[in-house]
Protein backbone atom coordinates (compact mmCIF):
# COMPACT_ATOMS: atom_id res chain seq x y z
CA UNK A 1 0.00 0.00 0.00
CA UNK A 2 2.89 2.37 0.53
CA UNK A 3 4.45 1.98 -2.95
CA UNK A 4 4.04 4.67 -5.47
CA UNK A 5 1.53 3.80 -8.51
CA UNK A 6 4.94 3.18 -10.53
CA UNK A 7 6.18 0.56 -8.32
CA UNK A 8 3.00 -1.25 -7.82
CA UNK A 9 2.66 -1.16 -11.93
CA UNK A 10 6.65 -3.18 -11.84
CA UNK A 11 5.43 -5.24 -9.05
CA UNK A 12 2.35 -6.33 -11.50
CA UNK A 13 4.46 -7.58 -14.43
CA UNK A 14 6.66 -9.21 -12.53
CA UNK A 15 4.49 -11.19 -10.85
CA UNK A 16 2.73 -11.86 -13.93
CA UNK A 17 6.42 -12.65 -15.28
CA UNK A 18 6.43 -15.10 -12.87
CA UNK A 19 3.47 -17.00 -13.08
CA UNK A 20 3.48 -17.19 -17.11
CA UNK A 21 7.13 -18.70 -15.71
CA UNK A 22 5.50 -21.28 -13.65
CA UNK A 23 2.40 -22.14 -16.32
CA UNK A 24 5.48 -22.51 -18.54
CA UNK A 25 7.91 -25.21 -16.23
CA UNK A 26 4.40 -26.68 -15.77
CA UNK A 27 4.05 -27.28 -19.06
CA UNK A 28 7.42 -28.31 -20.29
CA UNK A 29 7.34 -30.99 -17.54
CA UNK A 30 4.11 -32.48 -18.47
CA UNK A 31 5.57 -32.46 -22.25
CA UNK A 32 8.58 -34.64 -20.69
CA UNK A 33 6.47 -36.99 -19.36
CA UNK A 34 4.37 -37.50 -22.40
CA UNK A 35 7.70 -39.15 -23.54
CA UNK A 36 8.32 -40.74 -20.72
CA UNK A 37 4.66 -42.94 -19.14
CA UNK A 38 4.70 -46.45 -20.46
CA UNK A 39 1.82 -46.93 -22.90
CA UNK A 40 -0.62 -49.15 -22.38
CA UNK A 41 -3.60 -49.72 -25.05
CA UNK A 42 -7.20 -50.11 -24.12
CA UNK A 43 -10.21 -49.60 -25.28
CA UNK A 44 -11.16 -45.85 -24.72
CA UNK A 45 -14.69 -44.09 -25.19
CA UNK A 46 -13.26 -40.40 -26.89
CA UNK A 47 -16.79 -39.82 -26.59
CA UNK A 48 -17.05 -40.00 -22.74
CA UNK A 49 -13.44 -38.50 -22.39
CA UNK A 50 -14.54 -35.64 -24.38
CA UNK A 51 -17.87 -35.16 -22.40
CA UNK A 52 -16.05 -35.20 -19.14
CA UNK A 53 -13.79 -32.53 -20.44
CA UNK A 54 -16.80 -30.42 -21.41
CA UNK A 55 -18.47 -30.39 -18.29
CA UNK A 56 -15.27 -29.22 -16.83
CA UNK A 57 -14.73 -26.49 -18.83
CA UNK A 58 -18.23 -25.58 -18.13
CA UNK A 59 -17.91 -25.23 -14.59
CA UNK A 60 -15.06 -23.28 -14.61
CA UNK A 61 -16.65 -20.86 -17.20
CA UNK A 62 -20.52 -21.26 -16.34
CA UNK A 63 -21.02 -17.71 -18.05
CA UNK A 64 -20.15 -19.16 -21.30
CA UNK A 65 -22.31 -20.84 -23.87
CA UNK A 66 -20.79 -23.01 -25.78
CA UNK A 67 -23.22 -26.10 -27.73
CA UNK A 68 -20.66 -28.79 -27.52
CA UNK A 69 -21.88 -31.69 -29.92
CA UNK A 70 -20.50 -35.09 -29.43
CA UNK A 71 -20.97 -37.68 -32.02
CA UNK A 72 -21.32 -41.61 -31.31
CA UNK A 73 -19.29 -44.58 -30.97
CA UNK A 74 -15.77 -42.99 -30.29
CA UNK A 75 -13.94 -45.73 -29.03
CA UNK A 76 -10.37 -45.90 -30.07
CA UNK A 77 -7.76 -48.40 -29.05
CA UNK A 78 -5.10 -46.16 -27.01
CA UNK A 79 -3.70 -44.72 -23.71
CA UNK A 80 -6.42 -43.48 -21.41
CA UNK A 81 -4.31 -41.31 -19.12
CA UNK A 82 -2.45 -39.79 -22.45
CA UNK A 83 -5.20 -39.22 -24.80
CA UNK A 84 -7.31 -37.77 -21.87
CA UNK A 85 -4.23 -35.08 -21.77
CA UNK A 86 -4.64 -34.66 -25.89
CA UNK A 87 -8.36 -34.36 -25.46
CA UNK A 88 -7.58 -31.63 -22.81
CA UNK A 89 -5.54 -30.02 -24.98
CA UNK A 90 -8.10 -29.66 -28.10
CA UNK A 91 -10.81 -28.80 -26.32
CA UNK A 92 -9.50 -26.02 -24.20
CA UNK A 93 -7.71 -24.21 -27.51
CA UNK A 94 -11.36 -24.84 -29.10
CA UNK A 95 -12.85 -23.39 -25.98
CA UNK A 96 -9.92 -20.46 -25.17
CA UNK A 97 -10.52 -19.43 -29.15
CA UNK A 98 -14.49 -19.64 -29.03
CA UNK A 99 -14.04 -17.17 -26.28
CA UNK A 100 -14.95 -13.92 -27.78
CA UNK A 101 -18.29 -15.41 -29.23
CA UNK A 102 -21.28 -14.72 -27.04
CA UNK A 103 -22.61 -18.37 -28.36
CA UNK A 104 -19.88 -21.16 -29.66
CA UNK A 105 -19.80 -24.52 -31.08
CA UNK A 106 -17.57 -27.21 -30.30
CA UNK A 107 -17.56 -30.65 -32.26
CA UNK A 108 -16.43 -33.78 -31.66
CA UNK A 109 -16.54 -36.51 -34.16
CA UNK A 110 -14.97 -38.85 -36.52
CA UNK A 111 -15.09 -39.65 -40.12
CA UNK A 112 -14.47 -43.36 -41.31
CA UNK A 113 -12.37 -44.06 -44.07
CA UNK A 114 -9.64 -46.39 -45.16
CA UNK A 115 -8.59 -45.07 -41.51
CA UNK A 116 -10.68 -43.77 -38.83
CA UNK A 117 -10.20 -39.94 -38.65
CA UNK A 118 -11.26 -38.38 -35.19
CA UNK A 119 -11.72 -34.18 -35.35
CA UNK A 120 -12.14 -31.50 -32.73
CA UNK A 121 -13.71 -28.54 -34.38
CA UNK A 122 -14.83 -25.03 -33.26
CA UNK A 123 -16.62 -21.69 -35.08
CA UNK A 124 -13.75 -19.69 -33.21
CA UNK A 125 -11.04 -17.22 -33.88
CA UNK A 126 -9.54 -19.77 -36.46
CA UNK A 127 -5.66 -18.99 -37.95
CA UNK A 128 -3.98 -18.28 -41.29
CA UNK A 129 -3.10 -21.81 -42.88
CA UNK A 130 0.19 -20.03 -44.26
CA UNK A 131 1.91 -20.56 -40.51
CA UNK A 132 -0.14 -24.37 -39.66
CA UNK A 133 3.63 -25.81 -39.97
CA UNK A 134 4.43 -23.87 -36.83
CA UNK A 135 1.43 -25.78 -35.26
CA UNK A 136 2.69 -28.44 -33.67
CA UNK A 137 5.83 -26.91 -32.52
CA UNK A 138 7.03 -25.84 -28.95
CA UNK A 139 6.46 -22.31 -27.92
CA UNK A 140 4.75 -21.39 -31.28
CA UNK A 141 2.02 -19.22 -30.97
CA UNK A 142 -0.08 -18.07 -34.15
CA UNK A 143 -2.07 -15.30 -31.75
CA UNK A 144 -0.50 -12.77 -29.27
CA UNK A 145 -0.48 -13.50 -25.71
CA UNK A 146 -2.46 -10.54 -25.14
CA UNK A 147 -5.32 -11.81 -27.51
CA UNK A 148 -5.13 -15.55 -26.06
CA UNK A 149 -3.22 -16.69 -22.93
CA UNK A 150 -1.27 -19.86 -23.07
CA UNK A 151 2.17 -21.05 -23.37
CA UNK A 152 2.85 -22.63 -27.01
CA UNK A 153 3.22 -26.35 -25.28
CA UNK A 154 -0.45 -27.91 -25.65
CA UNK A 155 -0.39 -28.40 -29.25
CA UNK A 156 3.27 -29.81 -29.10
CA UNK A 157 1.78 -32.02 -26.27
CA UNK A 158 -0.99 -33.22 -28.87
CA UNK A 159 1.63 -34.23 -31.74
CA UNK A 160 3.68 -36.05 -28.92
CA UNK A 161 0.93 -38.09 -27.73
CA UNK A 162 -0.95 -38.78 -31.08
CA UNK A 163 2.76 -39.94 -32.48
CA UNK A 164 3.01 -42.19 -29.43
CA UNK A 165 0.11 -43.92 -30.83
CA UNK A 166 1.19 -44.89 -34.25
CA UNK A 167 -0.96 -42.06 -35.58
CA UNK A 168 -0.74 -38.34 -37.13
CA UNK A 169 -2.40 -34.86 -36.68
CA UNK A 170 -3.47 -32.09 -39.05
CA UNK A 171 -5.38 -29.15 -38.60
CA UNK A 172 -7.81 -26.88 -41.20
CA UNK A 173 -8.81 -23.52 -40.25
CA UNK A 174 -9.25 -19.87 -41.94
CA UNK A 175 -9.06 -16.48 -39.91
CA UNK A 176 -12.31 -15.67 -38.45
CA UNK A 177 -14.36 -18.88 -39.04
CA UNK A 178 -12.81 -21.33 -36.77
CA UNK A 179 -10.47 -24.34 -36.75
CA UNK A 180 -10.53 -28.38 -37.12
CA UNK A 181 -7.67 -30.62 -35.57
CA UNK A 182 -7.60 -34.05 -37.38
CA UNK A 183 -6.23 -37.02 -35.93
CA UNK A 184 -5.60 -40.47 -35.96
CA UNK A 185 -4.72 -43.25 -33.86
CA UNK A 186 -2.86 -46.66 -35.34
CA UNK A 187 -5.28 -49.23 -33.03
CA UNK A 188 -8.68 -49.05 -33.79
CA UNK A 189 -11.35 -50.43 -30.87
Amino acid sequence: ESLPPEALGHLRRVRASAQHMGHLIDDLLALSRVVRVELRSEAVDIGKMCADIGAKLRESYPQRVVDMKIGDQLVAQGDPFLLTIALENLLSNAWKFTSRKSRATIEVGARAGSEQVYFVQDDGAGFDMLHAARLFQPFQRLHPSSEFDGTGIGLATVKRIIGRHGGRIWAEAQPGFGATFFFTLKGRA
